[in-house]
């Protein structure tokens, strides 16, 4: 019998899947374990499991529980560390860049002034991003230095964390940008994510259709997961005149709208990725 901890801030569509289908599993225990409704004595394992299958919706809280999981032995499934590549966006750029993958330049800041400065060397269109969040919030396209001086200024005002400037070049995509799964470090299937708004998230509004994972397509995909450590990962790409470009990738991947539009099973190739992860 293998135990299967399932770590969830509250059951989305995606957890009620990935719930149905671990327990479908023969020989499978599956472990419900909410983030928020206990404390955990970092010093002894908090559950007795095989795999942590880690699906917190909060970054913070998925990473420190994961850390403590893994501080005591046990195999999770993203590991704290592609979490902390992944959730931080300042981080993943340096990897893909470092790593000599293609990737919107990135200017980072810690100053009001020099957040302008930057922005002004970046040139407008430029995109204002806080370091850690998802859906596609708090983003910003900044136009000119007027803007730009009245966001800068916005995000001091709303705490430390707002105080590290991410600039981003902006991509001028040609109405959708692309999803791909990643299963270890093999793409499964990918979609477009269209939308006339900037921002394409699905969560926004963008409308998925399916992707064909093309030769080229699957390769930076490769690149990127095998870059970031692997794992169950959701890489968002860019098309432009010169090639495919990676924007983000996200550890904890939402899949409700991509099972139908794929037709691939995405639900139960992450389950068996986790349960071999467990032996």
């Amino acid at each position: 019998m293998i135990k299967i901890g399932f770590l969830y801030t509250r059951l989305r569509v995606e957890e009620k899947y990935l719930i149905e289908e671990l327990e479908k599993r023969p020989n499978v225990e599956v472990v419900r374990i909410n983030d928020g409704d206990r404390f955990f004595d970092i010093a002894q394992l908090p559950e007795k499991v095989d795999v942590l299958f880690e699906r917190s919706i909060s970054y913070s809280r998925g990473v420190y529980v994961s850390k403590i999981f893994a501080a005591n032995g046990v195999t999770v499934v993203n590991t704290p560390e592609v979490a902390e590549r992944c959730g931080d966006k300042y981080v993943t750029s340096q990897i893909l860049t470092s790593a000599g993958i293609p990737t919107p330049k990135v200017y980072m800041a810690f100053d009001e002034e020099t957040a302008l400065q930057a922005v002004e060397a970046m040139g407008y269109p430029c995109v204002l991003k806080p370091v850690v969040g998802s859906w596609g919030r708090l983003l910003a396209k900044v136009d000119s230095r007027s803007m730009a001086e009245s966001l800068i200024e916005h995000k001091a005002s709303l705490g430390v964390h707002h105080q590290v400037f991410y600039i981003q070049e902006y991509i001028n995509k040609p109405g959708r940008d692309i999803r791909a799964f990643v299963i270890g470090e093999e793409p499964i299937c990918a979609i477009y994510r269209a939308s006339e708004n900037w921002i394409t998230n699905t969560a926004r509004g963008g409308q998925a259709s399916n992707c064909p994972l093309t030769p080229e397509l699957s390769d930076i995909c490769r690149q990127t997961a095998q870059a970031m450590g692997g794992g169950l990962l959701a890489v968002d790409v860019f098309e432009t005149d010169a090639g495919y470009t990676i924007n983000e990738v996200n550890h904890t991947m939402e899949f409700r709208n991509s099972i139908a539009t794929t037709g691939v099973n995405i639900p139960k190739k992450m389950v068996d990725y986790v349960i071999q992860s467990a032996k």
